[in-house]
């Protein structure tokens, strides 16, 4: 057998690690007794030279095996479903989702992360709402997807820690962007899930980590293709990630859009990603035909206001007062009083008469970002409450001088740099037409009779 040091020098060299070699490399990992040194060196030679299908499919079961593997009643077996994003700004697809799922009989163990630099966390967003408990234990899981059909939760201590382990410091090595690893991490903690069906929202364009289609559509198939290599239905739609989803940015104003959403009045786009995200889900799962009855599916549960009621079931369940989820969940609800409300409020004016036709979605998520609103290093704390919306939406016709964005900040104020930048986020053509704003689904994996968009 060879020693660690001979399997970094092995991948450096551009070597097929066999899966024996990639499962003493894990279990060194898990057990600790791999320097981080050692560590790093491996991940930049996976960097470097890549990995074969068949290495990434081991690497990805012994991650997944490294530590609990979730089971869960028969019954419950063909329904277990999840959804993943590789990130976006104003991302707030799960929020609406894992209730819309529930009411249409699937069980949704949503585990989700927190947000890092520009993109925005769901766990940030829901922490957020007093008393929402991200960590749950495998047994509370169960009686939450046994009473309510959904949960959306941090990693457990338990499952897959060889994950926490090369997560941290990937970040550290610059080896984030590697796709093996990329698909190991993934797939290895939705494998863990024992999911029957996995959709994944692979995003591209200017605020995405792929900035074309075609980078994101090769990460799509190796996705795929890793996903259904552990036993799971995995489908992936290739989504815009240039604007921002829906007119909210920050995580309290997420919240606040979520609940609009499923009081029947969310922004088109968000409602474009969550009902085809939702319609792949229910055709993988058999509970509907095709994708055009699964999106119809998913609308009636959030435009029908189920889903709502599930969401604020889910909220009592992980531990938010009944009188608090009552309140958010009413139809004229004061959030504020409920949520917390940044110190200030700025609002800024259009340059011009015409048409909006970009908001770019990156700069203004680094702007918050620097606010408060995100965090540059795992652990560090988020202000929950900055953040801001946009009161124009591309396609729109705006007059000068009429308000397109509100800032929500604390102090120190922001600078004029700051605010600079906000304002050029925003292109206004005079010549151009009004018109609806653009699709964000480009393309749904596998292609199939049954993902017709």
């Amino acid at each position: 057998m060879l020693s660690i040091p001979d399997l970094i020098k092995k991948k450096r060299d551009g070597g097929q690690l066999s899966d024996e070699e990639i499962k003493v490399f894990i279990n060194a990992v898990t057990a600790k007794t791999m320097q981080e040194s050692q560590i790093g060196a491996m991940l930049m030679a996976i960097w470097q030279k890549g990995m074969k299908p068949t290495e990434i499919q081991t690497l990805t079961r012994e991650m997944m095996s490294s530590g609990e593997v979730m089971s869960w009643p028969d019954d419950w077996k063909t329904l277990m479903v999840d959804k993943h994003s590789t990130g976006g700004v104003g991302d707030k697809v799960s929020l609406v989702l894992a209730p819309a799922l529930a009411v249409c009989g699937c069980k949704v163990p949503m585990i989700s992360g927190r947000g890092l630099a520009h993109t925005g966390g769901t766990l940030d967003k829901l922490e957020s709402i007093p008393g929402f408990q991200v960590h749950q234990s495998t047994e509370q899981i169960q009686d939450i997807l046994a009473s309510v059909g959904c949960c959306i939760v941090g990693q457990t201590e338990k499952l897959v820690p060889a994950d926490r382990v090369l997560y941290a410091l990937r970040d550290a090595t610059s080896t984030v962007d590697s796709p093996p690893l990329i698909a190991g991490s993934i797939i290895s903690k939705k494998g863990a899930e024992s999911l029957s069906a996995l959709v994944l929202d692979v995003k591209f364009g200017r605020a995405a980590l792929y900035k074309d289609v075609q980078s994101a559509e090769k990460l799509a198939k190796l996705l795929v293709s890793a996903g259904n290599g552990v036993g799971i239905r995995t489908a992936a739609a290739l989504t815009r990630m240039d604007c921002t989803i829906g007119r909210c940015v920050g995580n309290s104003l997420e919240v606040m859009e979520s609940l609009e959403t499923l009081k029947g009045k969310g922004p088109p786009d968000l409602m474009e990603l969550v009902t085809t995200l939702g319609g792949v889900l229910l055709v993988q799962t058999g509970l509907a035909p095709d994708l055009t009855e699964g999106r119809k599916q998913i609308s009636d549960a959030v435009t029908g206001g189920t889903a709502l009621s599930k969401f604020q079931a889910m909220m009592e369940a992980q531990g938010v007062a009944k009188g608090t989820a009552r309140s958010l969940c009413s139809a004229r609800t004061d959030y504020y009083s409920v949520l917390r409300k940044a110190a200030h409020q700025l609002e800024l004016k259009a340059p011009a008469d015409g048409v909006v036709v970009d908001i770019d979605g990156m700069d203004l998520a680094r702007v918050l970002h620097h606010l408060g609103a995100g965090r540059s290093k795992s652990g560090e704390d988020v202000n929950h409450s900055v953040g801001a919306e946009l009161l124009v939406s591309l396609g729109q016709r705006v007059t000068k001088g009429a308000p397109w964005l509100r800032l929500h900040h604390e102090d120190p104020t922001p600078t004029r740099e700051q605010i600079a930048r906000l304002e050029n986020t925003l292109t206004v053509d005079p010549k151009a037409e009004a018109r609806p704003g653009p699709t964000l689904v480009e393309k749904l994996l596998p292609e199939s009779d049954a993902f017709i968009l």
